[in-house]
């Protein structure tokens, strides 16, 4: 029987409604609180490695992520100036290997079909969180509308700059990687006699940019950059760029890169931001995850992904240890995840993921139902 405890969450981000999907279908009462006042088709490109896609068939979505997604075969790292090929790392070309489907997809259609699976009355939209205190019997919540709610168990899983983090531990600002990202989304019409591949990444010594469909009929193509900054104004979440300015920084790349920067409509660039290592992950009947506690660059694919494995093993902690004390059932879900995490954190942030030849399968393959929590 399902202990009756009220769970809030604090970030309606894929992770934090991965952790509500999951803990709505084992029973549990879960409120997810969300600043934004509506959902709306945000971001761009995402991929979901079948890790994540294991994750999805426990929520019941796997088909329906897969019937709108791109599924390549291959991931191809290419030598940004001429066009060689880096790597060919299998993919869906192995599926039966890693247990599910490759996807590439937009973060907005990923993250609607992700909210079906949340019961629409668990989400309370435009609740943007200004503080919390704990006491012996829960966890009171106040909101910059003024409103409040009491919730026994609270998961912070409001991103790089979480108030939940912040709240624990005190203010201090991310870190700024030296790192700027260029995104562009384009109509795949405009793309026209070139060669397109569905997952390539283009690289250099110093910069790279990765590419590839949003959606099963290759109507939507994306590409998204890395590439060295001195600096980034402070407050500032991303600012408007150009052709110009891309074309400028990827000089020397090869005419495919050219064109593909030359079919962009309209382009942004983003900082990447990052953190050090927390010293807590828990502390009383608070526990966070994703970037609220980890954040890294997204040179791997996987930030999202770790925010879904931690939603995935927390679930698994709370539903198979129990809540009655917290701090053990926390600490275990801490255990089974910082050893994993730091790992992705450290390969994405050395921005080495896949450009030579390497089996990927310590990623891919991973099973978080296959943990033994006792271990």
């Amino acid at each position: 029987m399902v202990e009756s405890v009220r769970i809030g969450i604090v970030g309606a981000g894929l992770g934090g409604v991965a952790a509500a999907g999951l803990l709505g279908r084992a029973g549990y009462d879960v409120t997810l609180y969300e600043q934004a006042p509506s959902f709306s088709r945000l971001g761009a490109g995402i991929q979901f490695g079948p890790n994540v896609m294991k994750i999805m068939r426990r929520l019941g979505l796997e088909e329906r992520i897969e019937a709108v997604s791109c599924h390549p075969d291959f991931w191809f790292s290419r030598n940004g100036a001429d066009g060689a090929y880096l790597s060919r790392i299998p993919l869906n070309a192995q599926h039966d290997r890693y247990g599910a489907t490759y996807v590439t997809i937009h973060r907005g259609d990923v993250h609607e079909i992700m909210l079906g699976a949340v019961d629409p009355a668990a989400i309370r939209f435009g609740k943007k969180l200004v503080d919390f205190e704990e006491n012996a019997s829960g966890v009171v919540l106040s909101f910059e509308d003024g409103t409040t709610d009491t919730v026994e168990m609270l998961i912070g899983a409001d991103g790089l700059n979480s108030r939940v983090r912040e709240t624990l531990l005190g203010p201090e600002d991310p870190l700024f990687t030296g790192w700027i990202g260029h995104r562009a989304l384009i109509p795949a019409a405009r793309l026209s006699g070139l060669e397109v591949e569905p997952c390539v990444k283009w690289w250099s010594s110093d910069r790279h940019m990765m590419a590839y469909f949003l959606d099963r009929n290759r109507d939507e193509f994306y590409f998204v950059t890395g590439e060295p900054a001195a600096d980034w104004p402070r407050g500032v979440a991303w600012q408007p760029s150009t052709r110009a300015a891309l074309h400028e920084s990827f000089k020397g790349y090869c005419d495919t890169v050219q064109a593909y920067i030359e079919a962009a409509e309209s382009v942004t660039k983003w900082p990447l931001f990052t953190r050090d290592p927390l010293p807590l992950w828990h502390k009383g009947r608070v526990v966070l995850l994703g970037d609220a506690c980890h954040p890294m660059k997204p040179h791997m694919a996987q930030g999202a992904a770790m925010a879904i494995e931690d939603a995935a093993v927390l679930v698994r902690c709370i539903t198979e240890l129990g809540v009655g004390d917290m701090a053990a059932t926390f600490e275990t879900y801490r255990r089974h995840r910082v050893e994993r995490a730091s790992r992705v954190q450290q390969v994405s942030n050395a921005n080495t993921w896949l450009r030579a030849d390497e089996d990927p399968y310590w990623v891919y393959g991973h099973d978080v139902y296959a943990i033994d929590l006792n271990a």
